[in-house]
């Protein structure tokens, strides 16, 4: 049969220059061993038709094949994940010899909110079981390297808190607040009065109530609305994990809202997914178009180099960058883990198709930080034109002072 031949020529290919810790079980009963040792991953194939998947090895196929099930996989996500993007390198051309493909889509509100609703809707009861207690769904920030997920959550939305300076009593917009957790810290920690809006029906729900069992009506608003219908002032704005769904071309109309909405004086932060490839292009070996596909629909990465200049060009200055790269990898790491032990609990909030999507998509992403396939920022902007004399002087604030300095 030519599929298995060419199979056999893989196999050979790959046991010469890289030995893999991968097993292939055909239909038929032949089994291909890409290494020497004991398998950590095996493929199963239950019919011929299914090893086109295998003979062109894209993130993106292959994981379509086995979240569709045409074909088995057996072994922990990390490892899988590793394996199949060891295929794919060795099978097909690098990622500088065509895999920045540039994605720049016509979009429209209702598909949008769709969008929203298809990730974020799953259940609240899902995304308890592999979130930590806040249900913070963003990169964390391990400061020291030996905090809990817990930890490092809270730690994160302090960083932000201290980095926008935020005073109390002044006015806070949150763009996609998710669960609630970073507006409830900023009243219960600042006093501030805080709005925090979502796309999410599930989240605008329990955000809600959690609000309410806090206490903190009177200083929180949450609301099910769109950032472009939101109008007023606010003293500080910030987006955590949201502008991944506004689209490269809608770039402009979303900084330009954060300028309008934003007080003279005050301070903006945007922390959000970008691109490592300077023209906006994909993922390397179709990793960004599974995760279109099957994870995050309609939604876009930028360079940073292209939020700077959009921020710019909408009248925002930038005053601080910080690649918290290493953070996501490891907060994603944690969640696949946690996803993993909690695998009987999260099974019948979800079919097995969706199960085996984020089973796969955590683990992938929390590769793809470590490889520098894709980074995260944060930037810390304000209007521009303020006299310089205004502006924060250095860093310093941003940070705990050292014990050999409190008193």
């Amino acid at each position: 049969m030519f599929a298995q031949k060419k199979l056999h020529t893989l196999v050979d290919k790959i046991r010469n220059e890289h030995a893999l810790p991968l097993r292939i079980e055909l239909w038929n009963g032949q089994q291909f061993d890409f290494g020497g040792g004991a398998p950590q991953v095996t493929v199963r194939v239950p019919q011929a038709s299914a090893l086109a998947y295998l003979l062109r090895p894209t993130l993106d196929s292959l994981g379509a094949a086995y979240v569709e099930g045409k074909i088995e996989v057996l072994g922990k996500a990390a490892e899988m994940v590793k394996i199949v993007n060891a295929l794919a390198a060795h099978s097909l051309p690098s990622r500088k010899n065509g895999w920045h493909i540039g994605l720049a889509r016509r979009r429209n509100r209702k598909a949008e909110a769709e969008a929203i609703r298809y990730h974020y809707d799953v259940s609240n009861e899902f995304y308890a079981q592999w979130l930590d207690p806040n249900m913070v769904y963003s990169c964390a920030y391990f400061e020291n390297g030996d905090e809990s997920l817990e930890q490092a959550q809270i730690k994160k939305i302090d960083h932000i808190l201290k980095k926008i300076a935020l005073q109390p009593g002044q006015r806070l917009l949150d763009i996609g607040c998710g669960w609630g957790a970073l507006v409830i810290r900023a009243a219960q920690q600042f006093g501030a009065h805080c709005v925090g809006v979502t796309l999410s029906e599930q989240q605008y729900l329990y955000a809600k109530n959690k609000v309410e069992q806090a206490g903190l009506s009177h200083l929180i608003e949450i609301r099910l609305q769109d950032y472009r219908d939101i109008d007023g002032t606010f003293d500080r704005i910030t987006s955590v994990g949201m502008f991944e769904h506004v689209g490269l071309r809608n770039l402009p109309v979303y900084f330009e809202k954060i300028h309008d909405l934003l007080a003279e004086g005050g301070m903006a932060m945007n922390h959000g997914i970008t691109s490592t490839d300077p023209d906006d292009g994909d993922s390397p070996y179709g990793g960004g178009t599974f995760i279109d596909r099957y994870v995050f629909p309609h939604g876009e990465v930028p360079h940073i180099s292209r939020v700077l200049k959009t921020m710019q060009d909408g009248g925002l200055e930038t005053l601080d960058v910080e690649n918290l790269r290493q953070h996501y990898a490891k907060t994603c790491g944690i969640w696949a883990d946690n996803f993993e032990k909690r695998a009987d609990q999260i099974r019948p909030l979800t079919d097995a198709k969706h199960f085996r999507i984020w089973q796969v998509y955590l683990a992938g992403c929390s590769y793809a930080f470590e490889k520098d396939h894709i980074a995260i920022f944060q930037v810390l902007c304000t209007r521009s034109g303020r006299d310089a004399r205004t502006l924060p002087r250095s860093r310093r604030y941003m940070y705990p002072k050292p014990a050999l300095e409190a008193v």
